[in-house]
């Protein structure tokens, strides 16, 4: 199963939330979108989903604080103690033996990231 993770900021648009995906490999084959639960209700995100057909997955910032990723911000790293929120969070949703198969992309506006993993699902 491949998973999507997004981190990004409120004011985020739908638009840089599509552009980083894109930026990431794409919405082909995707089974859900995972970001950060206290995110995951964004408009942004949702019409995302919505539009591509997918459901959204929220992740307990306690669970991706045991996530390594191959990224690294400082600001993520000290406010939610993970590298990158989307690969933590298309990792952890992605299920059991998961992989990264796109490290983290960046929107142009720099206010979305994607990040796309590979798992079994449970």
């Amino acid at each position: 199963m491949k998973v999507a993770g997004l981190g990004f900021r409120r004011e985020a648009s739908v638009a840089s939330l599509r552009e980083a995906l894109d930026a990431a490999g794409g919405a082909e084959g995707l089974a859900a979108l995972a970001t950060v639960s206290e995110k995951s209700d964004a408009t942004a995100l949702r019409v995302l989903a919505q539009e591509l057909g997918l459901s959204i997955r929220g992740i307990p910032a306690d669970a991706l604080a045991e996530v390594e990723t191959v990224t690294q911000s400082e600001l993520i790293r000290t406010e939610f103690g993970t590298g990158s929120i989307a690969e933590a969070a298309a990792i952890a949703a992605a299920g059991r033996g998961a992989r990264l198969i796109s490290a983290r992309a960046v929107s142009q506006d720099r206010m979305a990231t994607a990040a796309i993993a590979e798992g079994d699902g449970e």
